[in-house]
């Protein structure tokens, strides 16, 4: 009887240690594209106002990345950087949808895309061929209803539409695709509800949470009571960022980032899901008219200028990535990265999460950011590039901008004259080196030229309506014709 027992304990165990290994489990994703939300706009990256203790909990679990940028300066073309992996000039999608423009300005815009054409495989498109389902819970802002999320990979679609900023915070937003709104509820808090029925609904198969909150972007609005605690705040100290309802609407949106981590955790889906934490571009710290400066609603100090320049303020932001198993807790990285980065990245990680050889991928500009999460101090590429060929109230004139190592050099098309800056030692972009430094200035502006070439960036011209005395005079574009493509 005993060597009955000891028997069947052997092939057990024999058994045991040949049977197959469990099939990995999936990894899910969770991300939070911030409105203008500027470098600055939360505690955990120096914001002394605004309070955002989840987002701030989010950095101390993950990576935060101190030089993350947006792929513009404005929000359409981040976002069609962010759903691609393709720079917007490449994409000729180079101004937020439908545009500023200027008639009587000194140089005449391109005629570049007001949609994100149907033809081009998106990150929603490429996790569903890996069996992922897609939701997106807020602001598209990529094209009218021929080009929604519906139509680019998204199985869910709550708020995503044409529009770039609601009517209003409070019902009613003025969204057409949000429907049974309630008295009294916050845009915020709405989309929120709906990104964790999604969650809760599809808790036992991979999901992608698309979730590019309308905030922080004007109409600026806030919770009447949590104003108050900030009007309080500001009446009892000094503080670069002086507006209280602007920190409000920051609140909120820290308070869905703490919604999101709570449900995970709750589901037990914390330690499969890779949450990332951005912007789109940098915060809105003011804009430009014939009448002079006015102010915006926040500040990106040490940064010079904000949302809708050629600086550091209109294009560095925020970015924390939580990979968990992978990036340490609290680990901060340096590197410079930016949003075409992200598409890359979360196929890799997907792929490897399967367990499975890499499916082939669309050709994409941005680099995979995993060999950072897992602790590398640097990536393969060294260059990053913007162009942005239009004119914007937050100072921008038609531009494009490179940076290798801490050189940042921007040229600017009205005077074909280029600036050049040493960010380690300039944050601020106070002191341009390109006189003292012609040879630095000359091979950067080579590098930005055949960049220029290569992805066939569309270049503003000479405009022969140009007047002096009517430069300011802006008009808002009538919406383009949609054209038709076919998905390749």
């Amino acid at each position: 009887m005993i060597l009955r027992l000891l028997l069947g304990f052997t092939l057990a165990l024999a058994a045991g240690l040949t049977a197959p290994a469990a099939t990995p489990r999936p990894t899910n994703f969770v991300f939070f594209l911030i409105d203008d939300w500027g470098w600055t706009d939360a505690a955990s990256f120096g914001s002394r106002l605004y309070e955002t203790p989840h987002i701030d909990r989010l950095a101390a679990q993950g990576m935060k990345f101190t030089q993350a940028y947006s792929a513009c300066t404005v929000c359409s073309p981040t976002r069609a950087a962010v759903m691609t992996g393709k720079y917007p000039a490449r994409l000729h999608i180079t101004d937020y949808i439908p545009g500023h423009r200027r008639p009587y300005a000194k140089l005449k815009i391109p005629d570049w895309t007001l949609h994100l054409p149907l033809v081009e495989r998106t990150i929603a498109e490429e996790l569903k061929d890996r069996g992922y389902t897609t939701g997106i819970f807020g602001k598209w802002h990529l094209g009218d209803e021929a080009f929604y999320p519906e139509k680019q990979g998204f199985d869910v679609n709550f708020g995503g539409c044409a529009m770039g900023a609601p009517r209003s915070y409070f019902p009613p937003y003025g969204i057409p695709n949000i429907t049974d709104e309630k008295p009294g509820e916050f845009l915020t808090d709405r989309l929120t509800r709906e990104a964790l029925r999604f969650i809760e609904s599809n808790q036992d198969r991979p999901f992608y949470v698309y979730f590019p909150h309308y905030a922080v972007h004007t109409p600026l609005a806030g919770k009447p009571e949590v104003v108050a605690k900030y009007q309080q705040k500001l009446a009892a100290g000094t503080y670069t960022q002086t507006n209280p309802v602007y920190a409000a609407l920051v609140e909120s949106v820290d308070d869905s980032v703490g919604a999101v981590m709570q449900r995970l955790a709750e589901l037990k889906l914390d330690q499969n899901t890779v949450i990332i934490l951005t912007g789109d571009n940098g915060g809105l710290s003011g804009t430009r008219n014939a009448e002079g400066w006015r102010p915006g609603p926040t500040r990106n100090d040490p940064l010079r200028l904000g949302k809708g320049s050629a600086y550091e303020g209109g294009v560095r932001v925020p970015l924390v990535v939580k990979w968990p198993g992978v990036t340490a807790a609290g680990s901060s990285s340096p590197t410079p990265v930016i949003s075409v980065d992200y598409f890359p990245t979360l196929l890799e990680i997907a792929d490897q999460a399967q367990g499975a050889a890499a499916a082939p991928r669309p050709a994409a500009d941005g680099e995979s950011i995993t060999a950072l999460l897992r602790g590398a101090d640097r990536l393969k590429r060294d260059t990053l590039y913007w162009h942005y060929p239009h004119y914007h109230p937050g100072s921008a004139t038609p531009y494009s901008a490179v940076r290798e190592g801490d050189w940042k050099l921007i040229h600017f098309f009205e005077d074909n004259h280029s600036e050049l800056y040493n960010l380690a030692a300039d944050i601020g972009e106070k002191t341009d080196l390109a006189a003292a430094n012609p040879g630095k200035a000359s091979a950067l502006r080579a590098k930005l030229d055949a960049w220029r070439t290569s992805v066939n960036a569309q270049l503003p011209t000479a405009n022969p309506a140009h007047d002096p005395a009517r430069e300011w005079d802006a008009e808002r574009p009538a919406g383009k014709a949609a054209g038709k493509g076919k998905k390749r």
